[in-house]
């Protein structure tokens, strides 16, 4: 998980571990997020804000594309300020839906 605010990140992180998914760990930068992609084992999938304390967080969304491994986009955006190529990736409006996010990575 991809998120700057940290209270943010730990509801979401409880939210997703409640129905049993394990939570890797919750990075506030892009640096600590790629770095957390290139050293450890890779996640199953993946939840990105956008807007990293100004850090826009697509090269990360790339390297997951790369990789094959599932995101979804949890801005505070509207789908029109999401630039292709990233405009057709799934998104979850904040406060997330964890039903929501299971379906779109359940395909």
């Amino acid at each position: 998980m991809v998120q700057d605010d940290f209270i943010t990140a730990e509801d979401f992180a409880m939210e997703l571990e409640g129905p049993g998914a394990e939570v890797m760990g919750s990075v506030p930068d892009l640096a600590g997020a790629l770095s957390l992609l290139d050293s450890g084992p890779h996640p199953d999938a993946a939840i990105l804000d956008i807007n990293l304390g100004g850090e826009i967080v697509f090269p990360l969304a790339d390297r997951l594309r790369d990789w094959a491994i599932p995101f979804v986009f949890a801005p505070g955006y509207e789908q029109w300020a999401i630039p292709e190529p990233y405009a057709s990736q799934p998104r979850c409006e904040k406060p997330l839906d964890m039903r929501q996010v299971a379906r779109i990575f359940a395909g």
